[in-house]
């Protein structure tokens, strides 16, 4: 069982900056893939980032690559989202998520803990 905690979420403008973590408890944090996705009103959940257990492979949607990154630290149980040039078309609930499979991947329906997410807002 992983019990997963997001913060960091907040109210910012266009252009700024925003770091994401998620706080994992339970056992084998260092074994789990981690991603994080996002749900925006009105739209169905979608996949933002994502690294495996070892960190050496990640992964990003096209709609943020270049402009976000993931990592993870195993000796705390905690992987980040690093969140550059915010625009409003990033406002939603971020969520943190993490799979068994070790592995790299996109698919929600392969990630069997989530968090309650934690809200972005972007302004222009």
């Amino acid at each position: 069982q992983v019990h997963l905690v997001e913060s960091g979420g907040g109210l910012v403008q266009t252009g700024s900056s925003l770091r994401l973590s998620c706080a994992a408890s339970g056992r084998s944090f260092d074994t789990y893939t981690m991603g994080w996705f996002r749900q925006a009103p009105g739209k169905e959940r979608e996949f933002v980032a994502t690294i495996s257990w070892s960190g050496l492979d990640k992964d990003y949607a096209d709609s943020i690559k270049g402009r976000f990154a993931i990592s993870r630290d195993n000796t705390k149980n905690t992987a980040d989202l690093q969140m550059n040039s915010l625009n409003s078309e990033d406002t939603a609930v971020y969520y943190c998520a993490a799979s068994h499979l070790g592995v790299s991947s996109r698919l929600a329906s392969e990630y069997d803990y989530w968090g309650l997410g934690t809200q972005v807002i972007v302004s222009s």
